[in-house]
């Protein structure tokens, strides 16, 4: 049984969760990460939000097309592990560990 003015308590706390987590939300749409492939000479960098904002290649790339897009593939999959794992530890120091790893859309 939930102590009187119990639940009223869970819901306010529940509203300043969703409006830390909207916060956190908004600052990552202003964070940047990059990826880096053979040294640098291909770099990706993407926002919170997860779009693409910069793509970076060196001249030496250029000569070998496949090898160009293998390159390009491993950046950006870098660039997004590095933002993804920002966005999870700015969630985790809002929630205190409280989503437990779950992956919501978005976030």
């Amino acid at each position: 049984m939930i102590p009187k003015g119990g639940f009223q308590s869970m819901i306010k706390k529940a509203q300043k969760l969703q409006e830390k987590m909207q916060e956190v939300q908004n600052e990552l749409e202003h964070i940047t990460e990059e990826g880096q492939a053979a040294g640098g000479l291909v770099t990706i960098v993407v926002n919170g939000k997860k779009e693409i904002k910069s793509v970076k290649i060196d001249k030496e790339a250029i000569d070998d097309l496949e090898m160009l897009e293998d390159l390009i593939l491993v950046a950006t999959n870098q660039a997004l592990k590095n933002i993804q794992e920002k966005a999870d530890e700015k969630m985790k120091s809002v929630t205190g560990g409280m989503m437990g790893g779950m992956n919501i859309p978005g976030l």
